[in-house]
């Protein structure tokens, strides 16, 4: 496996060798589900067809999203997995900036991997703690990400609509929420979610995912690149938030990858 300093900064590839690199030793360590890579193998497919970059339609989901959150009575950050791995710290600034708690809410759950996902963001939110606030961030950055709580081993809550362990959450996070931001999300979930009338902001690359089409507002991007313009977003003093037409977002996100498909 390469080494950080084995990738040279000009490697086209680099983040995409990065991202893999940290799936395979969070997979090693017991961290992600077998299918992990899969997933995110079928998500660099549709990267490949955005031009790894976030379109201006995702952009404005983007700043939609940010809005819904700041705007919300009890927003949560729902994660899985490769999500901690992916976008963990940026997450957590955003969680820091939005003043919500992030919940490790599980597919293929297990105590194993949901205590040790939470030791990861554990130890990013000490990270994050030693660093400057994002740009135009007025309050006290130690006391905001102090104050994220990092929920998901309590299993004091239930997702009506859904059996098994896949139902389980936290009552103080997604059960008691408004709004939930659940990146690389379950189609099933969301759909469960949307059903108990709370707004579900997915991040998913595939427009055509029973997630992307479920959500209230779908963001056709990268985790990371989109995590990080939330945190910039979150913090911009705009108009508040309008009507989304989230079936039109997702006809734009295909007519690029469209055009790219028959550029080859």
């Amino acid at each position: 496996m390469l080494e950080l300093g084995e990738i040279p900064e000009s490697h086209p590839r680099r983040a995409s060798l990065l991202a893999r690199k940290k799936l395979v030793e969070a997979s090693d360590a017991g961290l992600l589900a077998d299918s992990a890579m899969i997933a995110h193998g079928r998500g660099e497919a549709f990267d490949y067809l955005l031009g790894e970059m976030t379109s201006d339609s995702a952009s404005r989901a983007i700043k939609h999203a940010s809005k819904m959150l700041v705007s919300a009575k009890s927003p949560v950050i729902s994660v899985n997995g490769n999500t901690v791995v992916l976008a963990g710290k940026e997450l957590i600034r955003l969680a820091a900036v939005v003043g919500c708690p992030i919940e490790v809410n599980l597919y293929y759950r297990t105590s194993e991997r949901v205590s040790g996902l939470i030791g990861v963001l554990e130890d990013l939110k000490s990270e994050v703690l030693s660093e400057e606030a994002p740009e135009g961030f007025n309050e006290d950055w130690f006391s905001s990400v102090s104050s994220v709580e990092i929920l998901g081993d309590e299993e004091d809550g239930r997702i009506e609509g859904l059996e098994g362990p896949r139902s389980i959450c936290s009552s103080n996070g997604i059960e008691s929420s408004d709004v939930i931001l659940v990146p690389l999300e379950d189609g099933d979930r969301c759909e469960a979610l949307v059903s108990l009338g709370k707004k579900v902001i997915a991040i998913d690359l595939n427009p055509l995912s029973r997630t992307a089409r479920a959500a209230t507002v779908t963001i056709v991007d990268e985790v990371l690149r989109a995590s990080k313009k939330l945190v910039s977003d979150a913090l911009l003093i705009d108009e508040d938030v309008h009507d989304w037409d989230n079936e039109a977002a997702l006809r734009e996100a295909l007519e690029i990858m469209g055009s790219a498909m028959s550029r080859v």
